[in-house]
């Protein structure tokens, strides 16, 4: 997938009612920071957008292509967002919940972070990942963390060969050892990648170690709860020495999956789609319909149970509307 780039020459800031065309690289929720050329420029933005689009949680996003009119006091004021390529996003929890909360616009891959314990790997949550992905029309690839501390061999080699088996790049990694952070630096090049997971599975310090001088902030894992601390308060846009970009993202607990009809669902499950033809109705939610393939293909063992299992779950959610959680 082709990205776009990142300017390298901009509208020169720093002068009084000029615009200027640039990339949203961090969002602290009121305040956004444009890299513009070579400067960051802490802007805010227009009253419209929000009015616009009171269905989402943020109408500026990490990512965002924008135009903005520059003050005298170095600060801007985004009057324009150009149209996105694509975006990552996910069901807004909490107080705002049933509403679009957009993670990152105009990315080329997201990579799902896993540990392969402190906490413990959540296929519920990469599957989530990757039907989102799959909708909006984004690459996605796995990682899986903290290869130093395996116990169950077995189980990382079953998450492994579904995954990879599936079309999905998957790699293993460990800071502490330094296994696989070649072949992720490489991965990366070029590109501009977004790394989600939940908290604690370590994407702070692989960033750290695959980009030493981004300095981010990380924290240790509670053996008895098996979860972390937010290490990352906001989504953040880093550029890397060895040329493209990554996304740092806050620890996500869940990820709601969003704007997908019931019979849709099975379409970004990548294995389900060679049986979809052979269901009696084109609208088969393959749940209790006679005559479906896809289930008869779960029962024969052609797709994972644990896949079957999320495509299940998170149909359930979409039917009960924003009861949706990483399971």
């Amino acid at each position: 997938m082709a990205s776009d780039r990142i300017p390298d020459e901009a509208t020169p800031a720093g002068k009084s009612g000029v615009h200027a065309d640039g990339v949203v690289i961090r969002s602290t929720g009121s305040w956004y920071d444009v890299m513009v050329g070579d400067k960051i420029i802490p802007s805010k933005v227009r009253g419209r957008f929000r009015l616009a689009e009171d269905d989402v949680t943020n109408p500026v996003s990490v990512g965002d292509r924008v135009s903005l009119r520059l003050s005298a006091d170095d600060t801007g004021f985004i009057t324009e967002i150009y149209e996105r390529k694509n975006k990552l996003s996910r069901r807004a929890a909490g107080r705002r919940a049933g509403r679009e909360h957009i993670i990152v616009t105009n990315i080329d891959r997201v990579w799902t972070i896993q540990s392969v314990r402190l906490p413990k790997p959540n296929t519920g949550f990469i599957d989530r990942v990757l039907v989102v992905a799959e909708a909006h029309g984004i690459n996605a690839g796995l990682v899986i963390n903290k290869m130093d501390l395996i116990r169950d061999r077995e189980r990382v080699n079953e998450i492994y060969e579904l995954y990879s088996g599936l079309g999905y790049p998957v790699l293993l990694t460990s800071v502490e050892t330094g296994e696989g952070l070649s072949a992720l630096r490489d991965a990366l090049v070029n590109q501009t990648n977004v790394l989600t997971g939940p908290s604690g599975v370590g994407k702070s310090s692989i960033l750290n170690a695959i980009e030493p001088g981004l300095e981010l902030k990380t924290s240790e894992v509670s053996e008895k709860t098996q979860k972390g601390r937010h290490t990352t308060t906001y989504v953040s846009l880093h550029p890397l020495s060895g040329g493209g970009y990554i996304v740092d993202t806050p620890g996500i607990r869940e990820f709601g999956v969003l704007d997908i009809e019931p019979w849709e669902l099975s379409h970004f499950f990548v294995e389900m789609k060679e049986h979809l033809k052979r269901c009696r109705f084109p609208t088969c939610t393959h749940d209790h319909e006679p005559g479906c393939a896809v289930k008869s293909a779960a029962e024969s063992g052609e797709i994972a149970e644990s896949r079957y299992r999320s495509y299940l779950n998170i149909l359930d959610s979409i039917n009960q509307g924003d009861k949706d959680v990483g399971r």
